[in-house]
């Protein structure tokens, strides 16, 4: 590689990010949007009736209640009674299950870590569909390490 093309990728880079804006709420709402659409018919199928929310942090009282140091430690939340709880059908007054990303959190994970963005808020909505069908964080990590 020569100077030349080193400044000419320096410089396309440069111009790749000089008029982008951090992605807003309505922006994470369709990357999640598109990331649920993307899950297999099967798996969507048994989510029915899932709200998925966006906000920059969780509110005081998630964060007293998930034992949070910082408004940046939980990237999301499944709120509800999952399916293993739950049943197929919900019972009167029964508020449907919902599931919190959090976008602030999720930007300064992504600034973090080499993945793209839409990978990190995808596997944020899989884990938090997980506890819809009932398994916990151990479950999960157990799932994600014999999947490798």
């Amino acid at each position: 590689m020569t100077a030349a093309s080193t400044k000419a990728d320096t410089s396309a880079s440069a111009d790749l990010w000089a008029s982008r804006k951090a992605p807003s709420l309505e922006d994470f709402q369709a990357l999640a949007d598109a990331a649920y659409a993307g899950l297999p018919e099967e798996f969507r199928a048994l989510c029915d009736g899932i709200v998925i929310h966006i906000d920059d942090f969780p509110d005081a009282e998630t964060m007293k209640a998930m034992e949070c140091d910082s408004e940046f430690d939980l990237l999301g939340l499944f709120h509800g009674r999952g399916l293993a709880q739950r049943g197929a059908s919900m019972e009167t007054g029964e508020f449907p299950n919902m599931i919190w990303l959090y976008r602030r959190p999720i930007l300064d994970y992504w600034a973090e870590h080499d993945e793209a963005l839409g990978d990190i808020v995808t596997h944020v909505l899989v884990h938090e569909i997980g506890h819809h069908f009932g398994f916990s964080d151990d479950d999960m990590e157990a799932i994600e390490e014999a999947a490798k």
